[in-house]
């Protein structure tokens, strides 16, 4: 049976790229149509079901296949470029007028492009995720066996951030945080320790208690400055292999047992975010609108300024903005940290992460350092989308809850262990409404 108006040509090809098929059953073709069909509706069957069923199961999965992802859609992207083109030929074209073959046969091709599109550029988006994702974890750890978290109740990570300059020798944690997530509700408490914790404890027996059995101290610099607080524990690892019988690379697992130590936790990983690589991200996605509620200044010699109000921040800017302590402390300086990182998260809408993708993957380079093993991120990112329900409590070991040249390390394992089971000491906070940090506010998108 043939079609014979240009107009009934282009519908039925049309229609095809919806539910392929039908323009072969339209045609005569119908063990094929009838076939291809069947397999299409089966498919979205089966997909709309494991969707709605597995929910942030399925991510994981598919964070841990994107390799195969990108081969897959890439395939069907040329099965569907096919099979439109094949039904617009089954249709018979050649008993078109020329005109009619013309403009049939053009619109066909868009179409046929058109339908491929989506999976071309979901196999892109996979594939360059999947060299960001082998990027930032090349140095992960090794897989645990069994159980994917060992049978624990919770799971402990340690969050940092640091300053990474080439300009600078090792690395000084500026952001300390450990988030302690219930594997079973993914109700995570988050716990915030200074910078400049002095007299730091490590555990009992190991290579830096041996050294400062009495807590981290070291001889003051001829300016007043101390190198022994808490910040400064990976660098001191890092630069002395002969306090560890030679091992060298010593200050993250160093750290790690530190705040343990401090918390009375055992920290399972950490992760270490490069907070000048956030300047890449931030240019990738046009800038970054903050209210700043004050001047804030910067600079070596006090030359930069980003005025109080409403602007947009390059990332260089929002860089000085988060990490100035012109006129200004460590407290104050953290806070506007954490208001970059939530306006980023605010403004990183869908439309503008899909338009900047590549950039924004380009961006990440060198941005994240971290021990946990790549294939936990299936079983991490169910975990994280449970988190994000369940809400976070928050505890910030700062004055006036603790003095931080003298630190009650009673009173902090005491209050973290209350913390996790429900106690007091804490303050909760909702992932709907989450609280804004002093210093600026972000601009809803």
């Amino acid at each position: 049976m043939g079609v014979r108006k240009p107009g009934q040509v282009i519908g039925w090809v049309a229609l095809s790229v919806l539910f392929p098929g039908v323009a072969h059953l339209r045609a005569g073709w119908r063990r094929t149509g009838a076939s291809v069909l069947a397999v299409y509706l089966s498919g979205v069957a089966v997909v709309i079901t494991v969707a709605a069923l597995a929910g942030a199961d399925l991510a994981g999965r598919l964070i841990g296949r994107l390799g195969l992802l990108a081969v897959m859609s890439g395939t069907l992207g040329v099965a569907w470029f096919v099979l439109v083109v094949h039904s617009y030929v089954v249709l018979r074209p050649g008993r078109l007028s020329a005109p009619g073959q013309l403009i049939s046969g053009a619109l066909t091709g868009v179409l046929a492009v058109g339908s491929a599109l989506p999976f071309g550029l979901t196999a892109h988006y996979a594939a360059v995720s999947q060299r960001t994702i082998d990027g930032l974890f090349r140095n992960s750890g090794e897989m645990p066996t069994g159980e994917p978290f060992g049978g624990r109740d919770r799971v402990n990570i340690l969050l940092l951030g640091g300053d990474l300059a080439g300009n600078r020798v090792g690395v000084r944690t500026d952001s300390i945080n450990v988030a302690s997530v219930d594997v079973r509700t993914g109700h995570t408490v988050m716990f915030g320790l200074p910078r400049n914790l002095e007299g730091v404890r490590f555990p009992e027996g190991s290579p830096m208690y041996n050294q400062f059995p009495f807590g981290f101290r070291l001889p003051s610099g001829p300016d007043g400055s101390r190198e022994d607080l808490l910040f400064s524990v990976w660098e001191y690892a890092d630069q002395h292999p002969e306090v560890f019988g030679g091992r060298t690379g010593m200050g993250p697992a160093t750290l790690k047992e530190t705040v343990g130590e401090i918390l009375g936790l055992r920290v399972d990983w950490y992760t270490l975010v490069n907070i000048g690589g956030f300047a890449k991200i931030i240019d990738a996605i046009g800038g970054l609108e903050l209210t700043v509620d004050r001047n804030v200044v910067y600079g070596r010699r006090n030359e930069g300024l980003i005025p109080a109000g409403t602007r947009r921040l390059t990332g260089e800017q929002a860089l000085w903005f988060a990490r100035s302590r012109t006129f200004s402390d460590d407290y104050a300086r953290m806070k506007r940290q954490k208001c970059v990182f939530a306006a980023l998260l605010a403004q990183a809408e869908p439309a503008t992460v899909l338009t900047h993708f590549t950039e924004i993957a380009g961006a990440t380079e060198g941005l994240l350092e971290t021990d946990i093993p790549g294939p936990m991120l299936e079983h991490l990112v169910p975990l994280a989308a449970k988190a994000k329900k369940a809400g976070v409590t928050s505890v910030q070991f700062v004055p006036p809850m603790i003095s931080t040249a003298s630190p009650d390390w009673t009173l902090i394992r005491n209050t973290a262990a209350r913390a996790l089971t429900g106690g007091g000491g804490a303050s909760s906070s909702s992932p709907k409404a989450p609280k804004l940090a002093e210093g600026c506010a972000p601009v809803a998108p």
